[in-house]
């Protein structure tokens, strides 16, 4: 019985880099993405924020008009 032949695997160093930076970088990009979605979270705040105070403004300079 023979033994099979055994293959050379060949790793570049780019292939190897890539291999070391996605176990690295996976903790992080779970991190970059949920601060992401956070940040999207806040902007939508902000913006409903923004509209409610818009309607307010309008309420007050309505009824300051219609006073005078």
């Amino acid at each position: 019985m023979q033994a099979a032949p055994v293959r050379p695997v060949t790793v570049t160093v780019s292939t190897a880099l890539r291999a070391v930076e996605s176990l690295l970088m996976s903790g992080g990009q779970r991190t970059a993405r949920r601060n992401a979605w956070t940040a999207v979270l806040e902007d939508r705040r902000r913006a409903k924020d923004r509209v409610e105070a818009q309607h307010v403004l309008e309420a007050v300079s309505n009824t300051a008009s219609q006073a005078t």
